[in-house]
């Protein structure tokens, strides 16, 4: 695993895109500091970029690292989730500004999966998390769902858990607000 990291960071640290394993489906992702990077997974994706993205990284401590305030909820739902949840924070910093929503809010979920983890331990930077399909279309549970035209338009296709068959599950979302607010997505 660990010659996979270096190779996927030094992909991530050129501005490439990569297919990885996460806590939940496979992911497309970029380092999510790169505006460049960003833009190349919207349009393999072929999604609008309106539509955030969420990030992945791997210490609840770096999220002051990427979010102007954070709303002292937030401490509890990470430490009570007993699944993979992305939390929606208001007044991003430090992003991609095109990674971000209208609203200037943006996903992040810590990761606690192996792979994910160490990469984000290692890369140093939050990394994008996005499910591995074309815009509109499933996502794919495991490896073998993710159709040719992701699978070819990514700089790097991890080589890790490719084999496994598990159905997996996206993450629980929540989304919390200016004042308090707290909103179940999914």
């Amino acid at each position: 695993m660990i010659e996979e990291i270096k190779k996927t960071c030094e992909v991530l640290q050129a501005g490439g895109i990569i297919l990885y394993p996460t806590d939940t489906v496979w992911g497309i992702g970029c380092d999510a500091t790169n505006e460049e990077a960003v833009k190349k997974v919207y349009e393999l994706k072929r999604r609008v970029d309106n539509k955030a993205m969420l990030v992945l990284t791997d210490n609840p401590a770096k999220l002051n690292m990427y979010v102007s305030r954070i709303p002292d909820i937030a401490w509890d739902l990470i430490e009570v989730a007993d699944k993979p949840l992305t939390i929606i924070y208001p007044k991003a910093k430090n992003l991609a500004a095109n990674l971000l929503a209208d609203d200037q809010s943006v996903g992040i979920r810590i990761t606690n999966e192996t792979f994910s983890k160490t990469l984000c331990e290692r890369f140093r930077k939050p990394i994008v998390s996005t499910s591995a399909n074309i815009s509109g279309q499933p996502s794919p549970s495991n490896f073998n769902e993710i159709s040719e035209e992701i699978k070819a338009g990514v700089d790097y296709v991890v080589n890790f858990r490719q084999d496994e068959k598990i159905k997996a599950n996206p993450s629980g979302i929540i989304k919390l607000g200016e004042g308090g607010v707290v909103q179940v997505i999914r």
